[in-house]
């Protein structure tokens, strides 16, 4: 099955075969066409109970171009050495946590053709192989042996974010979001882009040459992105295949010296999904998904995704799925049902090795992980993975193509130790961690995973959790909005809601509106936080105390901003964090392509509203009450907010048009009760 534009490309690939045999990947064959080097990164705020490893390597991606005249041939016995040792020796040796060579593969011969690229992935565990370091790597034996000089060097500009969306329902995605941060000292243009896809889907691991893109919507207008900026750009395209592509992105320094910045990634649409975790239960025969007043209650609160995958009397009941879709988020290994035209509307991604950080009690290797993950790359569905202790997580960075994490910070198990926290005072407690810990973990996963999207876990209401220091179990709706909001604040692009059973919603009700509440803010400035790109945060400090989190994500369309209270505090009696709403006077940084937003708003689970503000020097100063957190846009045109405030209206009606509301009104709630009664 050829993949959307596949006549395009495939072409080049079949003249190729026409050549004369096919060559080992030695000698002047090989050619490194780009590095992209992504450091390790760890939170300096996070307490645990044992110290983590200070040492810092790096993930790295190689993409070898074919200089030849004929196709190379991969193989799983190909001879080549890292540093004059087999990947195998280095992950023996702790140098490395996993690597994405040939030798790991199953399913080979592949053969890439003249001018076309393979790319090499690994991941260290250490400063020997950490971002500065320098490495060779050798491939043939004896007089035919050649080599390639690996500079790690720390990147001073790199592709940030590279997100694909569609103009239509289409999951082929026909448009890309492109987003570079340069911080070479110095001002840099952005000249073309080009994609590199394989043949067909199925032949990822060669990637062949597409056109130059040159028609490029830029911004800045003129693509030149200043020292210490971001910038970047929208193109559009062919309908993509789902697959693997490499991307190359053409700069120019002040002096017009090019080069080029590199990724590796999935192509898959994304859409800001909203799991409610584990929807499908069975009660006395019966399976909650087949519960009309559940259903209702889970897409009243805009629920589209659950950890499901066949539920029978619901998916195979194509009149109700239809009324009540939920996507599905599992193992999906049946590849002919799955990986096809007609289901892949209905995936979220594919997930299925729980938390391998912990792996009931046995860690599992990363290299495992890559190889339970390897049998889907010849498939169109997009794997993730759940990451859950930022100690250690640098490990399987870049493992999955959508990575996402849980950590809760109220009564749940956690991997981090919370009496280790000195936050308020020097007091310690056993019930709760900093709420703020959420940004400080999802900052940490974006970059090491980066330019690829994630997704976060966020604490909702879960029946499960068991504590014998406060009465609630569960947070309450301030704790879970705060949470919510510090992932969204850094660029999440899905939450997953653990856990909104129906026996979750019906102990803890008063969380059902909350939900719902985040669940409407986020789908109404989702295309911007699906086009955008985390820019700055900051952290501001009073008298020496925590006093907000301050963080934005912008685009070609505009910005968002994000203001999280950080001044709550404990409270002895009832053991829950207190919010008290207050004034505030607080300063955003602009990118220069936005230095003169036309329209700057507030966007609330109410709607779309005025605020006060100013334009200075430093930026964009807001004065606003703010209850947990607050968000603020800033538009690059008029317009916007007239769609941000349609998109709201659309929300409240499809919430009204399901005529069930158990959070505000006692006879439904009494509904979704009788459904536990034997």
């Amino acid at each position: 099955m050829k993949s959307p534009s596949a006549p395009l490309f495939l072409f080049a690939y079949l003249v190729s075969l026409h050549l004369s045999g096919l060559s080992s990947l030695r000698g002047e064959t090989v050619a490194l066409a780009g590095l992209n080097v992504v450091p390790h990164v760890q939170s300096p705020n996070m307490r645990y109970r044992r110290a983590p490893d200070p040492e810092m390597g790096a993930r790295v991606e190689i993409f070898l171009k074919n200089a030849s005249e004929v196709p190379w041939q991969l193989t799983s016995d190909l001879e080549y050495r890292f540093d004059e040792k087999r990947p195998s020796q280095l992950l023996e040796s702790g140098e490395w946590a996993w690597h994405d060579t040939p030798s790991a593969r199953d399913g080979l011969p592949c053969g890439v053709p003249p001018g076309a690229l393979t790319v090499w992935s690994f991941n260290s565990r250490g400063s020997k192989w950490a971002a500065g370091s320098s490495h060779r790597l050798t491939l043939g034996t004896g007089p035919e042996t050649t080599s390639v000089d690996l500079d790690l060097t720390a990147p001073n500009a790199w592709l940030s974010a590279v997100t694909f969306d569609s103009s239509s329902d289409s999951i082929h995605p026909d448009k890309v979001f492109v987003h570079l941060a340069n911080h070479t000292g110095a001002d840099i243009s952005i000249r073309r882009c080009r994609f590199w896809l394989p043949a067909e889907w199925a032949d990822f691991l060669a990637l062949l040459p597409q056109p130059w893109l040159n028609a490029l919507d830029l911004f800045p207008q003129n693509g030149i992105v200043t020292k210490g900026d971001k910038g970047g750009f929208v193109a559009k395209t062919d309908p993509l295949p789902l697959t693997y592509m490499a991307i190359e992105v053409e700069c120019a320094r002040a002096d017009e010296t090019s080069f080029s910045l590199w990724a590796y990634l999935r192509i898959k649409r994304e859409v800001f999904d909203l799991s409610g975790g584990w929807v499908a239960s069975d009660i006395d025969g019966k399976n909650t998904l087949t519960m009309l007043p559940y259903l209702k209650t889970l897409k009243r609160m805009h629920i589209n995704t659950g950890q499901i995958e066949e539920v029978g009397g619901y998916t195979d009941n194509a009149e109700l799925y239809a009324q009540y879709p939920i996507k599905r988020f599992n193992r999906l290994a049946n590849f002919q049902r799955y990986d096809a035209d007609a289901m892949l509307p209905q995936i979220h991604a594919v997930e299925f090795l729980g938390e391998p950080q912990y792996g009931g009690g046995r860690p599992v290797p990363p290299q495992e992980v890559w190889k339970a993950f390897e049998p889907y790359q010849k498939t169109r569905l997009a794997t993730t993975v759940t990451h859950s202790e930022e100690r250690v997580w640098r490990y399987y960075a870049g493992l999955s193509d959508y990575p996402h994490y849980d950590a809760y910070r109220v009564t749940a198990p956690a991997a981090d130790s919370w009496r280790s926290y000195d936050r308020w005072g020097g007091a310690s407690i056993s019930w709760g961690a900093p709420l703020e810990t959420i940004g400080d973990m999802t900052r940490s996963l974006r970059d090491l995973n980066r330019p690829r999207p994630i997704a976060y876990w966020a604490q909702g209401a879960h029946d499960g959790w068991r504590t014998r220091s406060r009465e609630r179990a569960s947070p309450t709706p301030d704790e879970l909005a705060a949470q919510a909001y510090h992932g969204l604040a850094n660029r999440i692009t899905s939450i997953y809601w653990f856990n909104l059973s129906l026996k979750s919603l019906v102990k803890f009700p008063d969380l059902i509106e909350p939900i719902t509440r985040v669940n409407r803010v986020t789908l109404t400035i989702a295309p911007l936080v699906i086009e955008g790109d985390a820019y700055e945060y900051k952290r501001l400090l009073n008298e020496g105390k925590l006093d907000w989190d301050l963080s934005s994500i912008t685009g070609k369309e505009g910005a968002l901003f994000f203001a999280n209270d950080l001044a709550y505090s404990p409270d002895n009696d009832t053991n829950t964090f207190e919010f008290t709403p207050r004034q505030a006077a607080l300063t955003f940084r602009l990118p220069g392509y936005l230095s003169k937003p036309e329209e700057v708003f507030r966007v609330d689970a109410d709607g779309v509203h005025e605020v006060e503000f100013t334009l200075a020097p430093d930026g964009l100063q807001i004065n606003d009450r703010i209850d947990v957190a607050a968000v603020y846009v800033a538009a690059a045109n008029r317009g916007l907010r007239q769609r941000l405030a349609q998109k709201h209206a659309e929300l409240i009606n499809e919430e009204r048009a399901y005529a069930f509301d158990p959070a505000s009104k006692a006879s439904d709630l009494d509904s979704l009760r009788a459904l536990l009664k034997p």
